[in-house]
């Protein structure tokens, strides 16, 4: 009997050791021990920034890409003379990937003077948007999200809903957040599709949970 588990990192046992499958891009790196790329690279407060040309409102925005692995795990019987002691046995065959989209944003207004005295208050309409596209430039995946009235500073995470098969190849995955009327903030990564250290941390956990 098979069972369908979602994880959207990898095995806890072998967290550590996957991590640098996910890291293929130098803009890109995520932070120690994370399950994510980052576009710009740094914690939390680091953003890719642009202001209006009356330099009086600037938007400010970072991404976070999720691969997300998803596998299905079967029924096995426990060792012999104790077929009772069943485990759930990960089938490597099963793997794919199905990502999560993780934006960060932030809207200052200068009140007084350019650049300077700024406020972060009030709703904004802000669209996030991603797209992730095979070496070809076919698209594998997309979201988008439109919204009238985010706050000035937030983040969100906008799921997807496609899959992408295993080692399929290395992607580049396009993003952008969009203040109507005070521009654009965005940018690309690369992933690598690759799950070979996902089957290899199945091995080394006998593939049991």
């Amino acid at each position: 009997m098979k069972r369908t588990r979602i994880a959207a990192v990898a095995l806890a046992t072998a967290a550590a050791a996957l991590v640098p499958a996910l890291v293929q891009a130098a803009a890109a790196v995520p932070a120690e021990g994370s399950s994510y790329l980052q576009d710009p690279s740094g914690g939390e407060k680091a953003m890719k920034s642009r202001w209006t040309k009356d330099e009086m409102h600037k938007l400010e925005a970072q991404f976070r890409f999720h691969p997300g692995v998803q596998y299905e795990t079967r029924t096995v019987p426990g060792p012999s003379g104790a077929p009772e002691w069943e485990a759930k046995k990960a089938d490597p065959k099963t793997l794919a990937w199905q990502p999560k989209f993780e934006f960060a944003w932030s809207i200052s207004d200068s009140t007084l003077v350019k650049k300077a005295v700024t406020t972060k208050n009030g709703k904004h309409p802000i669209t996030l948007y991603a797209v992730v596209r095979r070496a070809d430039g076919v698209e594998a995946a997309k979201v988008s999200s439109d919204s009238k009235d985010r706050p000035a500073t937030g983040r969100a995470t906008v799921g997807g809903d496609k899959r992408i098969a295993c080692d399929t190849g290395e992607y580049t995955v396009e993003w952008s957040a969009t203040r109507t009327g005070y521009g654009t903030v965005n940018g690309s990564l690369r992933w690598n599709s690759s799950c070979e250290q996902y089957r290899t941390a199945f091995a080394g956990d006998n593939g049991r949970h």
